[in-house]
C-alpha cells in the first residue's frame, strides 16, 4: 500500500500542483482547501505526512498544528509548512509548535519530493528506535499480566518527537494521558508566586511524566519542556484508567513512581530551605552526576533554577568548584572530577 500523504492549501492551482506531484511519485494523496476540513481528512485518514499552508480561511496553520497536537492519534504525524512567507519569525513559531519542515513557497518539484522523503526517513528511525527501547523497559514490565498488557498498549502507540525547548505540556493543563521518554531528556518546572522558576526534576529516557496527574485525575502541576530533541510516547488517559481498574500491578507500580517522586520534591524543598549555597550547587550537581553519569550538559539557567539560586551565583560557584578541582567545565559541559568530595560537602 502505498504511503499516505495530506495536503491542506486553499490556493487552488497550488494544490492541484502538489497533488499532481505527488500522485506521480506513487503517493496516496488526500486534499483539503482550508484547515477545519485538513483537520477531519488528518484524524480520518491518519496519513503519513501532512503538508499545510500558513494563511488559510476557517482554520490557519498554526490551528491546524494546534488541533492536531491535542490529538494522540495525529500528534506523532511529521508536519511540513507551505506558505509564501520567509520571515525568519513565522520560521521560527513553527517549529517551537512542533512542526517538523518549512518550504518556503515557490519550491520545485525535487525539493518538495525532498522534504517529504526525509521525513519519511526519520520517522521510520524514530519508529526502529522506539522499538529497541521497549525491549529495555524492565523497570515496569515484567511477566505479570497487566505489566505486560502495559507494554502492549506503549508498543501500539505512536512515538512523537518534540524539539529542543519545545513545551510538552503546560502548568494547569488537562492531564490528558502519560508520557513515555523514549529518547532525550526533559525539565519540569513550577513557576513560583515571586515570578522565579524552580526546576523540579530532569528526567531521561524510559522514565514517566504526569503520573500525579493520572492518578489524582488532576490537570499537570508543572511545566514540561524537551531540553534536548526527545522522543516521547504519550499513553491516553482512558486507556490507562481501563488498565489500572483490570490490573492492580500496574497500579501499585504507578504509586511506587508517585511516591518516589514526593520524596525527591521534599528532599528538594529541604535543601532549598536549610543549606548553603554551596551545598545545594553541590547537591544539585550530584543528582545530575546519579542520573547522567559524570560528564553532562546544562546550562547556567537550568542549574540555577534546580538549586534555587540566580544564575550570577551559580558562575561564582562552578568557578570555586573548578578552582577546587571538584568539577571541570567547558562551556555548558560539565565533568564531575570528585563525586566523593562533591557528596560530602558541609553546609
Amino acid at each position: 500500500m502505498s504511503q499516505k500523504i495530506l495536503i491542506i492549501e486553499d490556493n487552488t492551482d497550488i494544490r492541484e500542483n502538489v497533488v499532481e506531484i505527488l500522485e506521480l511519485a506513487g503517493y496516496t494523496v488526500f486534499e483539503a482547501d482550508n484547515g477545519k476540513t485538513g483537520v477531519e481528512l488528518a484524524t480520518k485518514n491518519l496519513p503519513d505526512v501532512i503538508l499545510c499552508d500558513i494563511m488559510m480561511p476557517e482554520l490557519d496553520g498554526y490551528g491546524v498544528l494546534y488541533m492536531l497536537n491535542k490529538n494522540p492519534e495525529t500528534a506523532a504525524i511529521p508536519f511540513i509548512f507551505l506558505t509564501a512567507k520567509a520571515e525568519r519569525i513565522d520560521q521560527r513559531k513553527g517549529m517551537e509548535m512542533g512542526a517538523d519542515d518549512y518550504l518556503t513557497k515557490p519550491f520545485d518539484d525535487m525539493e518538495l519530493l525532498s522534504a517529504i522523503e526525509s521525513r519519511l526517513r526519520k520517522k521510520n528511525v524514530q519508529q526502529s528506535f522506539y522499538s529497541q527501547s521497549l525491549e529495555s523497559l524492565n523497570s515496569i514490565v515484567s511477566k505479570n499480566s497487566g505489566l505486560a498488557e502495559l507494554k502492549r498498549i506503549i508498543a501500539e502507540r505512536k512515538a512523537r518527537l518534540f524539539k529542543k525547548d519545545q513545551v510538552i505540556y503546560y502548568d494547569g493543563d488537562k492531564g490528558n494521558g502519560l508520557y513515555l521518554i523514549l529518547n532525550g531528556r526533559v525539565k519540569t518546572v513550577k513557576l513560583a508566586n515571586d515570578g522565579r522558576e524552580l526546576m523540579t526534576a530532569i528526567h531521561s529516557a524510559e522514565e514517566y511524566l504526569g503520573v500525579n496527574a493520572m492518578l489524582s485525575n488532576e490537570p499537570y502541576s508543572d511545566t514540561a519542556t524537551a531540553m534536548e530533541d526527545s522522543l516521547l510516547c504519550l499513553i491516553p488517559k482512558d486507556q490507562l484508567d481501563n488498565l489500572l481498574n483490570l490490573y492492580p500491578d500496574v497500579a501499585r507500580e504507578f504509586i511506587k513512581l508517585l511516591s518516589n517522586h514526593i520524596r525527591d520534591r521534599e528532599e528538594q524543598l529541604l535543601q532549598l530551605a536549610y543549606n548553603s549555597v554551596r551545598k545545594r550547587m553541590a547537591d544539585t550537581l550530584m543528582r545530575l552526576y546519579k542520573q547522567q553519569g559524570g560528564d553532562f550538559k546544562v546550562s547556567r539557567e537550568d542549574l540555577a533554577a534546580m538549586a534555587g539560586v540566580a544564575t550570577e551565583t551559580v558562575s561564582r560557584t562552578l568557578t570555586d568548584f573548578k578552582d577546587e578541582n571538584l568539577i571541570d567545565k567547558k562551556g555548558s559541559q560539565i565533568t564531575v572530577l570528585s563525586p566523593e568530595r562533591l557528596g560530602k560537602m558541609k553546609n
